[in-house]
């Protein structure tokens, strides 16, 4: 049967799920191209899909957000059509084995910073952060994170005097119980500290692999929240984050010490990961554990067909040993992941489970050492073959966007060098935001009203609420849905 919705979207398979809906791939019938839509039953008991479609069309024009491009109701089900996007990070996390280096936490955390940023600065708390609601684009976007999944968003200030909610306790938990924040554990309103300190658990979630409250036993869901807001309140800081470099540390204190409605300084907390890429020496260069892995697999996989067609059974034998192991899927992701710290040891530094405090720069690199002479024990045959296949290998480039692009590393000058000043590493749409937030507060002017002309006028922002009441949103045109709409150098910096 040809299930469509819009008339010219044709429903397939299913590829996911929301926190109120099931998500399918989708095929726009006229232009062929592939969409995601996000289905929910008109019976259900909390409806959020409408709400979420006019949280989408209110974030649009932000990088990183999904581009709603229909949003109605076909049967008995609400639809919204929405970009489709590539594997979340939580799936990436899995293909990893659990495990991603310091270099891609610290670019995905400085994209991921953007995000937040943007949705705090357009009024919203997202408060459902975690690894399955981060995506990575396709495409010319395949290095891009998306944030999707706004169905438990919510307004925390009013659009135009940014009156900050008040503050409430007794508040039933909102989200992921493994990413909240100590105080939404505690009823606690959720403000945009939550929204960091959860972001700090996802990056932490990375480095080490699990949480300490992960695994708990319980018979209840309540006894389970229960339990896991214990563990959150007696595992300190510094133990949470041991083994970690200490600007992790800095970063969970500091939203640790945030007031209810108290503006993050979003720029202490880049420049925190963003010195310690510049001092461990990394560049954003937006190769990802997952891109050197399956690159290296690839170039492997070719090597080997290649001596297979050589008729070197010998040396096929030693290729097909370091990639096709039918008994142990995990062995040979393992012997790949040794190739590829070989090929690229200054790339794939990990947190050591042994370590008791916080590892210098010099030790994060003698553990690339002890991976480069490990990966010395694979075949010599594959390690001389991949020599010349990756000298091509080229960074993906980060997609030019004007001043919505990411932070992008910028070298130090040789004379701020020489002179000990500390060189300016953030680009200049933030610093030039800064200053018209300066000039906008002398002036006493409202910030939403000198932006009102960048973003689509059809929003209604009455219709966003912190009950999430059900409203029908105000539909846009096909034309004033294309992107090309969209204002050109847009800058994200709120």
């Amino acid at each position: 049967m040809d299930l469509r919705v819009g008339r010219k979207f044709r429903i397939g398979r299913k590829i996911g799920s929301g926190s109120f809906g099931d998500i399918y791939h989708g095929t726009n019938l006229i232009s062929g191209e592939e969409v995601a839509i996000k289905l929910e039953s008109i019976r259900s008991r909390h409806p959020q899909l409408d709400y979420e479609s006019r949280v989408y069309r209110y974030l649009s024009g932000g990088v990183g957000i999904p581009f709603i491009r229909w949003f109605g109701r076909e049967g008995e089900y609400n639809a919204m059509v929405i970009d489709l996007l590539g594997p979340s990070l939580e799936d990436l996390f899995n293909y990893c084995h659990r495990r991603f280096s310091f270099k891609t936490v610290i670019m995905l955390a400085l994209q991921m910073f953007c995000r937040i940023q943007y949705i705090h600065g357009r009024s919203f708390i997202h408060r459902d952060i975690k690894p399955d609601n981060f995506l990575m684009g396709v495409g010319r976007r395949g290095s891009t994170v998306h944030v999707i999944d706004f169905g438990l968003s919510k307004k925390y200030r009013d659009f135009n005097t940014h009156r900050h909610i008040p503050y409430r306790e007794n508040k039933s938990l909102t989200g992921t119980a493994r990413y909240a924040s100590v105080n939404t554990h505690l009823g606690i309103e959720q403000s945009r500290r939550d929204d960091l300190e959860s972001l700090g658990y996802v990056l932490i979630y990375f480095c080490k692999g699990s949480l300490p409250w992960q695994g708990l036993k319980a018979t209840t869901k309540k006894q389970k929240y229960d339990r896991i807001m214990e563990k959150k309140l007696n595992v300190s800081v510094e133990t949470l984050c041991s083994g970690l470099p200490l600007e992790f540390q800095e970063y969970m204190s500091y939203c640790k010490n945030l007031k209810f409605d108290e503006k993050p300084d979003y720029l202490f907390l880049a420049r925190l990961f963003k010195d310690l890429s510049i001092k461990l020496e990394y560049h954003n260069d937006h190769l990802f554990d997952w891109t050197m892995l399956r690159y290296t697999k690839a170039m492997v996989e070719k090597q080997r067909d290649l001596l297979v067609e050589k008729g070197d059974s010998s040396v096929n034998n030693n290729a097909a040993s370091a990639t096709n192991s039918t008994d142990n899927k995990s062995e040979t992701f393992n012997k790949i992941k040794l190739l590829a710290m070989k090929k690229f040891p200054t790339h794939f530094h990990y947190y050591k489970n042994e370590d008791k405090h916080n590892p210098s720069p010099e030790e994060i690199k003698q553990q690339t050492i002890l991976n480069n002479n490990a990966a010395s024990s694979l075949p010599e045959e594959l390690l001389n073959a991949l020599d010349k296949g990756m000298e091509n290998l080229k960074p993906q480039q980060p997609q030019q966007q004007g001043q919505n692009s990411q932070l992008q590393p910028q070298h130090q000058q040789p004379e701020q060098q020489l002179s000990g000043q500390r060189p300016n590493y953030y680009p200049e749409p933030l610093l030039q935001q800064q200053q018209r937030d300066s000039q906008e507060q002398q002036q006493q002017v409202p910030i939403a009203a000198t932006r009102a002309t960048q973003y689509p006028p059809q929003v209604n922002t009455n219709n966003f609420n912190t009950n999430q009441a059900s409203a029908q949103p105000q539909m846009r045109s096909n034309s004033q849905q294309s992107p090309q709409d969209k204002p050109a150098g847009q800058s994200i910096w709120l």
